[in-house]
């Protein structure tokens, strides 16, 4: 009888600690299985996150060809209302207030083809301000004339050292482009860029956004033509007439300085602008 007793007690003994490694076991499994899906679930979020970073990066750096669509009778011409909200979203200005009849004059040189030396003394003897738009390629081997735009009050502007589209280039690509050129004009000049000018009309909003981060604003154009080809430059009275009809408030005007229709039509463009009461402003004098 006692041998009994003691041989049950013995099994309740066992089963209860049989009872409670099970419990240890079971509470372990649950553990480890509540381990494994909170790192299961991360590991989604991680790949869901890096998606939607790299979509918006893809998006960001859609490239945009700068275009304008032409309006009639002097009205400011249709700048494309998307790559528009992209450029001024991200402080660019390619048009000026729309009920002001104020001019902002511009030229690109990317290398100077003999033109320039007139074209300034044409701005000096009208009292007009410009924005050149200069390359590498062109402080080294202009650097007289270079200083002669800044010494008679014009504004330069950077259009990066190779002329590259933007869009194509990574990020310290484009710091490159950019800073190599500000630092030979600061140091030449002792003179500080502000204004970029895409090479090639070609941006995107990351680029922009880029830019922006080097202090530079971005200035495009409202009104531009085929004047670049020195092989094939348009008829004087041609350009002329098209430039003139094309005037409107808050215009950025575009020329190309290694233009020789440019150069010659450019006295008797800004005598009949200012005869139509436009007025030719610097940049640093822009309104919207």
């Amino acid at each position: 009888m006692l041998f009994h007793i003691k041989l049950n007690s013995l099994i309740f003994f066992l089963g209860s600690e049989l009872d409670l490694n099970k419990k240890k076991i079971i509470s372990i499994l649950i553990i480890f299985i509540l381990f494994i899906i909170v790192i299961f679930l991360s590991s989604i979020n991680n790949i869901s996150e890096n998606t939607i970073e790299t979509s918006a990066s893809v998006s960001n750096n859609k490239k945009i060809g700068w275009g304008i669509k032409r309006e009639s009778d002097h009205k400011q011409p249709d700048l494309g209302s998307g790559n528009k909200k992209v450029l001024e979203d991200n402080n660019g200005i390619a048009m000026g207030n729309s009920e002001k009849k104020y001019i902002y004059l511009t030229f690109d040189e990317g290398y100077e083809a003999g033109y320039t030396e007139k074209i300034l003394e044409v701005l000096k003897s009208n009292q007009v301000p410009a924005t050149f738009f200069i390359t590498a390629h062109y402080v080294n081997t202009q650097e007289d004339l270079v200083k002669k735009m800044i010494d008679e009050g014009h504004i330069i502007g950077n259009h990066t050292v190779n002329h590259k589209s933007m869009p194509d280039l990574s990020e310290e690509e484009i710091k490159k482009e950019v800073m190599d050129l500000h630092q030979v004009i600061s140091e030449k000049y002792n003179y500080e860029m502000k204004y970029i000018r895409p090479p090639k009309g070609e941006f995107s909003e990351r680029t922009i956004q880029e830019t922006n981060k080097l202090e530079y604003k971005t200035v495009m154009w409202s009104f531009a033509y085929e004047d670049w080809n020195e092989n094939k430059q348009p008829n004087e009275e041609k350009a002329k007439k098209m430039i003139l009809d094309n005037l409107h408030n808050g215009e950025i005007m575009l020329l190309h300085g290694n233009s020789k229709t440019n150069t010659n039509v450019l006295d008797s463009v800004i005598k009949e602008a200012k005869s139509m009461e436009y007025k030719f402003r610097s940049l640093d004098e822009f309104e919207k």
